[in-house]
């Protein structure tokens, strides 16, 4: 049974493809992390996402280089299947890529949770986050169900929205600031914030801004001339999201001081309008970020539900259908929402950020690692790009588990023991289970 058929080739313009590249990216960025990224990196924080920003541009390189020769839906899954075969490195380290993307559709529903509330007055009522949350992500599914062009169209009008809507916020919360830089001084009580440790932390959070550009690399074969437009599109979505993080990271310090950030951390763009513009200002960005969060989880719940499918498609995962009638995307559809639905009950903006970042920049690792050691010659990639790639995501990566560790062990625990748990899992799917593994069986409905 071949479900190629489910992947359209050509049906994603250069346009198309941005839009839903600064669709995932915008949705989570700007709204969900300006105050967790502020709150370790202190009064330099909108540096924290230019370096985040040149990282993601290294990064990009190595996903540029592999998709240019070998487009393909399955993009990151098919990129470590390349370098290291179909072992369990591959399956673990896509794994880890698809639950990053589920967590960073959780974390994008808290936070479209987190600013609608700012609307209303709901002190005391900490449950309508999670409920709104969980609203969002079964809305997103419902749209995923209706096809292709109906995310296309929508992931278009809300990325013109979002950026020029964004742009506005930045440029008149600045105007109305004099220009002047308001977010100095020391950050926070805890003596880590605003160190150099803590501004590396802080960058790694913002890396989750820019993450993004994955999702381009998983919709390789569905877009138009991929051997050009899937480097362009990922670097002008780059581009677009690194002018409109710096604009704002310095609209919201140039408002508000680094306590009042961190007090704000999970809506800190609407506190950063209310000096400005007053409640009227409160209210447009908050519409923003409903429109930019709703299209995010939208976006980025078609691109896990797509990865998924593919690694059923290569047999490194198990799949069930438990009865649901439709194609094997659908299921994987409904796996993606259960699973971030969890997730935003059961843990806050910070914690989610913080396993999303540890997830992405290890399998970004292990991706940089298998190109570096197997297929640069054959991609005729640049070591010393790809050895820098895997040299500041270590960085990243060790500042902030280190910081959170001294904060919050819990989420590291939790983290690590996800991580080897992962592994663990796939090394006994792929050597003993597999084997005995029946397939998901016919599907009413699938042809």
């Amino acid at each position: 049974m071949d479900h190629h058929n489910e992947y359209r080739a050509g049906s994603l313009t250069l346009g198309g493809t941005v839009a839903m590249g600064t669709g995932v990216m915008i949705g989570a960025g700007i709204f969900a992390l300006t105050g967790q990224v502020a709150e370790f990196a202190g009064p330099l924080f909108p540096l924290a996402f230019v370096l985040a920003a040149l990282i993601s541009a290294l990064s990009a390189y190595t996903y540029i280089k592999v998709s240019g020769k070998y487009p393909s839906a399955g993009g990151i899954a098919m990129i470590l299947e390349k370098a290291y075969g179909p072992a369990t490195i591959t399956g673990g380290a896509a794994l880890l890529m698809a639950f990053s993307m589920v967590i960073n559709e959780s974390l994008v529903a808290r936070t479209f949770a987190t600013y609608t509330l700012q609307l209303f007055d709901a002190q005391g009522q900490d449950w309508l986050v999670p409920a709104l949350a969980i609203g969002l992500i079964l809305a997103a599914f419902l749209v995923n169900i209706a096809g292709n062009e109906v995310i296309g169209t929508l992931s278009k009008l809300a990325a013109i929205a979002k950026v020029g809507g964004i742009f506005a916020f930045a440029v008149i919360a600045l105007w109305a600031s004099g220009l002047e830089y308001a977010a100095t001084g020391p950050a926070g009580d805890d003596g880590a914030m605003g160190t150099a440790g803590g501004f590396l932390a802080g960058t790694a959070l913002a890396i989750l801004a820019y993450k993004g550009f994955t999702t381009i690399t998983n919709s390789g074969s569905e877009v138009i001339d991929p051997k050009r437009n899937v480097g362009r599109a990922i670097m002008i979505s780059l581009g677009i999201c690194l002018v409109l993080y710096l604009l704002v990271s310095l609209a919201v310090g140039s408002a508000l001081t680094v306590e009042e950030i961190s007090a704000a951390r999970d809506y800190s763009l609407a506190e950063a309008a209310r000096p400005a513009l007053g409640e009227a200002g409160v209210w447009f960005t908050v519409l923003l970020a409903i429109i930019a969060t709703a299209s995010g989880v939208i976006a980025s719940i078609f691109a896990v539900s797509r990865m998924l499918a593919m690694l059923t498609d290569m047999k490194l995962i198990p799949h069930r259908h438990f009865g649901m009638p439709g194609r094997i995307q659908t299921h994987t559809l409904v796996y993606t929402v259960v699973l971030a639905g969890l997730l935003a009950a059961l843990f806050d903006l910070g914690r989610i950020a913080s396993l999303g970042a540890i997830f992405y920049l290890v399998m970004d690792i292990i991706i940089h690692w298998g190109v570096l050691r197997r297929l640069r010659d054959d991609l005729g990639a640049n070591p010393a790009v790809l050895v820098a790639a895997i040299a500041f995501d270590l960085l990243a990566l060790g500042a902030f588990m280190t910081l959170k560790a001294m904060q919050d062990p819990w989420i590291i625990g939790i983290a690590v023991a996800a991580i080897l748990a992962t592994f663990l899992l796939e090394r006994l799917y792929l050597t003993r289970w597999r084997q005995h593994d029946p397939g998901p069986g016919p599907l009413k409905g699938d042809s």
